[in-house]
């Protein structure tokens, strides 16, 4: 009877996450309640008009720069060859972004909570999702942005001006540069730290059962 309630009660334990891991899934949680305050992307672009060049940040829930001239002169460079100015207000995926963000933030700070090695494994899989639709639709929003263009524009170099997605491509006598900023990076860090915690766990797992 005692050796039956001793393996019931380790088979419990081995169910729940190690302090170790609790404590950097709780580090991610903070870092992405941080990751407010920064912007997600940045796309550069360098320009004989603007020699010192011009960073235009993407925000959960906006788009601009660290002036209010920034959007009014990646518009400008814009008209000229035909795209549509860049509305903030008229983009849906900032609008509920801010709320996708926060839902991953509630269900990691459950998992450190409980301790369950099953919803680290659905975090890790819904944040992995959720990360991969993002880019596809930033995608969809630069090929459209790049490809609908006035065909009255004052200049019909091109047919297409899509901005990289990540990466650097020339535009014409225009360099556009896509990464991420520090809110993106620390996405794709905090990403990188579940599922090591769940390699982590995995592996000590295995060793508890053949112990066991």
């Amino acid at each position: 009877m005692m050796t039956t309630v001793s393996s019931t009660s380790a088979s419990t334990r081995q169910h729940r996450l190690s302090l170790p891991v609790r404590i950097a899934l709780a580090a991610v949680v903070v870092a992405m309640i941080i990751s407010f305050r920064y912007p997600m992307w940045s796309i550069y672009l360098d320009a004989p008009q603007y020699p010192e060049g011009i960073k235009m940040e993407i925000w959960y829930d906006n788009v601009g720069g660290d002036d209010p001239s920034v959007l009014q002169n990646v518009n400008l460079l814009n008209h000229y060859i035909g795209m549509k100015p860049i509305e903030p207000d008229a983009i849906p995926e900032l609008r509920w972004m801010p709320y996708i963000v926060w839902g991953l933030i509630i269900v990691g700070a459950v998992c450190v909570i409980s301790g369950s090695f099953r919803l680290l494994v659905t975090w890790a899989v819904l944040f992995t999702l959720l990360a991969a639709v993002g880019l596809y639709d930033f995608y969809l929003w630069e090929y459209d942005y790049g490809h609908n263009l006035d065909p009255e524009a004052p200049i019909k170099a091109l047919d297409s001006y899509q901005p990289p997605l990540i990466g650097s491509k020339q535009l014409l006598n225009i360099t556009a540069t896509s990464l991420p900023d520090i809110g993106g990076v620390i996405l794709i860090a905090g990403l990188t730290v579940i599922y090591l915690c769940i390699i982590w766990e995995w592996i000590n797992r295995k060793k508890s059962y053949g112990v066991a």
